[in-house]
């Protein structure tokens, strides 16, 4: 079996004038973050933000679908899906 791997939807707010985690909506983590959607730059804020929040190196989270959406799902790699919840805590 391989290494553990959870996966996370998220919706994410461009251009933000702040960055970070802003609770749920719709089943969807909130994620701000200051970059453009341009060239991939908020996506990568996206793996930095996140990977912040969970303490896990930002090389190890990845959009997995929707990489010119604001909806995306994001996988990470090293936790399961009750590992995840539990170091996101209460949004």
């Amino acid at each position: 079996m391989g290494e553990p791997r959870a996966e996370l939807a998220i919706r994410v707010t461009p251009r933000s004038s702040r960055e970070g985690i802003d609770g749920e909506r719709d089943g969807r983590l909130l994620v701000r973050v200051n970059a453009p959607p341009v060239d991939g730059k908020a996506n990568a804020a996206v793996a930095r933000v996140l990977a912040k929040a969970l303490g896990v190196p930002k090389g190890r989270v990845s959009v997995v679908r929707g990489e010119r959406s604001r909806d995306k799902v994001v996988a990470v790699g090293g936790l399961d899906d009750h590992e995840l919840r539990e170091r996101l805590g209460p949004v």
